[in-house]
């Protein structure tokens, strides 16, 4: 299992498209194969900085699952509502497993 952290650098004016945004990846996500953790706003400290967090089986699984969204049409939507908004400035994707017991493999010393 690898979780895919995508760090989201937003329009702080624009913080409610955002939250929009967000919430429609919450039946999109799921629905094309991934395990959605979450989607995450600014509340408190930086308003520029958002985050979306959602696991895949692997590299192969998540190939799969970004054809089925590209696909979808909701999402489609929701990338077009992005566009159309610019409330996104910069977004970045970083591909991690955990390392931490109880959840991730034992390592040998």
């Amino acid at each position: 299992m690898i979780t895919c952290f995508i760090r989201y650098e937003i329009d702080p004016a624009k913080k409610d498209q955002f939250i929009r945004y967000a919430w429609n990846w919450g039946t999109i996500i799921p629905r094309c194969g991934a395990d959605l953790i979450g989607y995450f706003a600014p509340h408190e400290g930086s308003s520029t900085v958002a985050y979306g967090v959602y696991n895949v089986a692997s590299l192969a699984e998540y190939e799969a699952y970004r054809m089925r969204l590209d696909a979808d049409p909701a999402s489609q939507e929701n990338f077009a509502f992005a566009k159309d908004e610019q409330f996104v400035l910069r977004e970045d994707r970083l591909f991690l497993k955990k390392a931490s017991a109880p959840h991730a493999p034992k390592v040998k010393r």
